[in-house]
């Protein structure tokens, strides 16, 4: 029996905005709460994904291999050994970035939905032959983009793309979040950005060092265990992802609530 496999595209208009992550740690925390999820690397030029989780010794086969019959599905997919519910198809080789075609990330999507419940495909960033690719593997959305006037701009234009497409739904999720600049008017509001967009906002992500931190180490956030604001924003992503009536964090409180525990922690110190 077939599953009823939602595969859904994390695209970004313009490259650099934490679509890479958000895939790495959404991937995580899906899996965590037991639903079977493999993420696809769709970026051929510039992959990534292998990094951020920690996996990038242990591939021998990738997508490519599967299309050409080098390998088996089972085989190219690579498990992650904290989180066996979370499975990586890698990218192919990026010196061949001509071999993959709208058809064949068909085949490989129809594949990976006989065995998984979610399938993220890391989208290229750009609306380019890789963006159209990976389109054209998924039924739904997720626009990745930061509270830039140039990033929401790209963004507008892959949304203008998706719209044209059968792909529902499209969902918003703003990345480096700074409740402060928003706050002294040096950073487009949430408020901005969904009205930009016109899109059903499906969470933020609050700017974080952890982030970075984590990704250099190949361990996401989600995985680690650490309570940082931005893993706090993932979960909730994923919780309203899978349809948990869950609220949407909101940045102003999580600032108010960050510098009252810095201040309860400076008293009792003092006291």
């Amino acid at each position: 029996m077939a599953k009823n496999t939602r595969t859904i595209l994390i695209c970004s208009g313009k490259g650099g905005v934490g679509k890479t992550t958000l895939t790495a740690n959404l991937g995580i925390a899906l899996a965590n709460s037991g639903s079977s999820t493999a993420v696809l690397d769709a970026d051929f030029g510039l992959r990534n994904l292998d990094l951020l989780l920690g996996l990038e010794n242990r591939i021998i086969y990738t997508a490519q291999d599967v299309l050409d019959k080098n390998c088996r599905l089972d085989q190219a997919l690579v498990r992650h050994k904290q989180e066996p519910n979370l499975a990586l198809l890698p990218a192919g080789d990026p010196r061949m970035l001509d071999w993959m075609k709208p058809d064949d990330m068909k085949k490989i999507s129809a594949l990976l939905s006989e065995k998984f419940d979610y399938v993220l495909v890391d989208c290229p960033a750009g609306v380019e032959d890789g963006f159209k690719n990976a389109l054209a593997a998924c039924n739904e959305a997720i626009v990745v983009t930061n509270p830039e006037l140039s990033a929401v701009r790209d963004a507008d234009r892959v949304v203008g793309i998706l719209n044209t497409c059968d792909i529902k739904p499209i969902q918003l999720v703003v990345n480096r979040v700074r409740p402060k600049m928003m706050a002294n008017q040096e950073m487009l509001t949430i408020d901005d950005v969904t009205s930009i967009l016109s899109l059903p906002l499906l969470g933020i992500v609050l700017e974080d060092e952890q982030v970075i931190i984590s990704t250099n180490r190949g361990e996401p956030l989600t995985l680690s265990g650490k309570k940082s604001p931005a893993s706090k924003c993932y979960l909730n992503v994923s919780q309203r992802l899978a349809g948990a009536d869950v609220p949407i964090i909101d940045p102003n409180k999580e600032s108010k609530s960050l510098k009252d525990k810095f201040m309860n922690l400076m008293q009792t110190k003092i006291f």
